[in-house]
């Protein structure tokens, strides 16, 4: 089968897509079935290639700028993605494009990792039209975070393949957020495993959990709830953020969670900073709830390991989380380890 071929309509690819993606879902889902083995993907060396693709919103050349010139630092080539520095309203280009785009990446044998330029609005449209075994076979590095939760999520449940909560192309690459990433995704000159202890995270939970790591923006999480993309918090290690939201709002999202029953079935959860979600003044019918009070409101009580402040997703300096592997969150300690190689 030629797969270049498979987005030729959103229609065909939708009905591709699901037979392959049903087919492992099932395997997640059901308790009575082995889920699909974890691949890790192969970790950038000199010499390899990153293509940037533009799966949600827009991003400029100027915009990725300091993404590149960091890629040769590292002796890293790098391939643009057709998308990049196209517009379609809030979406880089129609669905389609924006499918075939990633799809050819990942199909693509001179490109090792594929890096996504921006967040934004748009891949949650085109999950349907993703060739999720195609991925599976390819077994590469998969990155972003934000409206990109949705494609990390679906992509290591339904491929098996370990994706990368981090920096998207546009990002600041500040050292913080570069030593992560090299220490996550460069195998040959890695520091130890990722430890970031810090004594004001403020604990919700007090104890100690390990877990596979699952996670990302809030908003993505709960939006694909009841959906064959929904996530699988079993055993896991959930990290949580979010930006712009008032806590009443923060509040609904974790209810909701909470009401599929994905809070209690977490061994932990992890919080980032929730950047500028605390009240703007009065909330719906009153004076709002602190941002603290509703974690400890929808939270305290799962009994589990709790801490909320780390730093992943919208901020400067970002951790890089993989999906998939295993790590651990000491709230007592206020301590989160990732415990397991990502990349071979």
């Amino acid at each position: 089968m030629n797969r270049r071929s498979f987005v030729t309509t959103m229609a065909t690819a939708a009905v591709a897509a699901g037979a392959a993606s049903g087919r492992a879902m099932a395997s997640v889902e059901s308790g009575n079935r082995v889920p699909l083995a974890r691949v890790l993907p192969k970790g950038l060396r000199p010499g390899s290639t990153v293509g940037i693709v533009c799966p949600a919103s827009a991003a400029s050349t100027g915009d990725i700028a300091d993404f590149v010139a960091l890629c040769r630092e590292w002796g890293v080539r790098v391939k643009l993605g057709k998308n990049v520095s196209r517009r379609n309203g809030y979406l880089s280009a129609p669905d389609q494009d924006r499918a075939s785009e990633f799809m050819e990446f990942i199909e693509d044998p001179e490109v090792d990792a594929v890096i996504c330029a921006r967040g934004g609005y748009g891949v949650m449209r085109i999950l349907p039209m993703l060739d999720f075994e195609a991925i599976r076979q390819a077994g590469k590095i998969i990155m972003g975070f934000s409206d990109i939760t949705a494609l990390l999520i679906a992509a290591h449940q339904l491929s098996g393949v370990v994706t990368f909560h981090g920096p998207v192309a546009s990002s600041t690459f500040d050292s913080f957020t570069v030593q992560s990433l090299q220490g996550v995704i460069l195998p040959e000159n890695a520091p130890p495993l990722t430890t970031f202890t810090n004594s004001r995270l403020t604990v919700i939970g007090e104890g100690k959990a390990q877990g596979r790591l699952t996670g990302g923006n809030l908003a993505l999480v709960v939006s694909t709830l009841g959906t064959k993309f929904e996530i699988d918090t079993a055993d896991s290690i959930l990290f949580l953020e979010e930006v712009n939201e008032e806590p009443f709002r923060v509040d609904r999202m974790l209810t909701q969670l909470w009401l599929a029953g994905k809070l209690q079935a977490a061994k932990a959860v992890a919080l980032g900073n929730f950047r500028d979600c605390e009240a703007r003044g009065t909330s719906i019918s009153g004076p709002s709830l602190s941002l603290q009070q509703v974690f400890e409101q929808r939270l305290a009580s799962l009994g589990v390991p709790v801490v909320y402040g780390l730093p992943f997703g919208h901020v400067k300096s970002k951790l890089t989380l993989p999906l998939g592997v295993n790590a651990e969150l000491d709230a007592t300690a206020r301590t989160f380890r990732v415990l397991e190689q990502a990349v071979v």
